[in-house]
């Protein structure tokens, strides 16, 4: 079957830090899951593996204030 994934995917809870995590991991060209299996290899302490390089905390701010202004024009305020 074409397009299936190596291995299954896995639930967590984050919150709403999970939505900023994905802006931050955008404007580094990546996304979450490759962010998380980075951090996955060097927490294990696999042969070569080193933390994956983190977005100024502008742009975490940034995507926050974003997202928040968002929630808040959806919610009707």
């Amino acid at each position: 079957m074409p397009n299936v994934p190596k291995t299954p995917a896995r639930q967590i809870r984050i919150g709403e830090k999970w939505y900023d995590f994905d802006a931050a991991a955008k404007s580094l060209g990546t996304e979450r899951a490759a962010v998380i299996r980075e951090l996955i290899d060097w927490y294990l302490r696999e042969p070569g593996a080193e933390l994956p390089p983190r977005p100024t905390r502008k742009v975490v701010l940034e995507a926050r204030r974003a997202r928040e202004s968002r929630e808040r024009e959806e919610a009707g305020e």
